[in-house]
């Protein structure tokens, strides 16, 4: 499936998960094993196509991923080019669903079925045509097979001098990766930018990291100032505090999507951080990642 052609202007390409989301707001405390009376909302999902659709009101962007061969795929395919989203998908088996809990703070808690996200086959180097921008988020590195097609896609970019980021993504994928794959994969993906949360942070030990000429880390710290680290200077960059959270689902894809609409532009780092911070604070009212619920919903 192909969205619109994309534009000579500077373009961002998103590769990774396609899902849907299945958000369950809760009305208070889990009861085990009793009703819980909820809120449900089904909506597009999966951190790269979050990317993906919330940067195509920003800058042109390109979507590479895998759904299955179902009804459920082709209108995940098509909620992203109506958003004006380049889609390039491969296709096969079934498309992956994530059900998330979202408690009464707004903090969520994930269990993803990825399915066919996480089979990619070999990417054509060809879906890279135009792309100045490559984002990963790390999820898609779970599966071997995932796995090997992003790498051979990353090393495609570099070598035509295209720019690639990451984000960690979950403390969970960390453990499975390993405490000492995650470092040696992140590595060998050799982003420009790596973005991470306190906790992710914490579990790679990042700080303790040699600094790499070239590389930004970007240390999201909820309501607390993001810390900006690199090999020639460290700083923070205050946000705004979002009162009232319905759901943090996609915050940070959110952040990530606004950070790279001016960082593909050449912004300096602190205009990124900026324009990140207030692209997420947008989601946090609404179910996933988007900004569609009404107020009348988000009571």
């Amino acid at each position: 499936m192909k969205g619109r052609t994309v534009s000579s202007s500077p373009v961002l390409a998103v590769a990774g998960d396609l899902l849907e989301d299945v958000i369950v707001w809760g009305n208070g405390e889990l009861k085990h094993a009793t009703d819980n009376p909820a809120r449900i909302f089904r909506t597009r999902g999966g951190s790269a196509a979050n990317v993906a659709a919330i940067a195509a009101a920003l800058m042109p962007v390109r979507f590479i991923g895998k759904v299955g061969t179902d009804a459920a795929g082709d209108s995940l395919g098509a909620s992203l080019s109506e958003l004006g989203v380049d889609v390039r998908l491969q296709h096969g088996g079934s498309t992956g669903t994530v059900v998330i809990l979202v408690d009464p703070s707004g903090e969520r808690t994930m269990f993803p079925d990825r399915a066919a996200a996480a089979e990619m086959d070999a990417i054509d180097p060809a879906w890279l045509d135009g792309v100045t921008w490559l984002h990963l988020p790390l999820y898609g590195f779970e599966t071997p097979q995932t796995r090997s097609a992003l790498l051979a896609l990353t090393a495609a970019a570099h070598e035509r001098g295209i720019s690639v980021s990451i984000d960690v993504s979950s403390v969970s994928l960390l453990e499975h990766l390993g405490v000492d794959e995650a470092p040696r994969l992140i590595a060998e993906i050799n982003p420009a930018v790596v973005f991470a949360n306190a906790d992710e942070a914490a579990h790679l030990d990042i700080a303790a990291w040699p600094h790499v000429a070239g590389r930004t880390l970007i240390l999201k710290r909820g309501a607390h100032a993001v810390l900006v680290q690199n090999d020639t200077e460290q700083f923070e960059v205050a946000v705004t505090p979002v009162t009232d959270v319905k759901d943090s689902t996609g915050a940070g894809d959110s952040f990530a999507a606004g950070y790279l609409s001016q960082a593909i532009l050449g912004a300096p780092i602190r205009s990124c951080v900026e324009t990140g911070a207030a692209v997420a604070a947008q989601v946090l009212k609404s179910p996933g990642a988007t900004l569609q619920v009404t107020p009348a919903e988000a009571r």
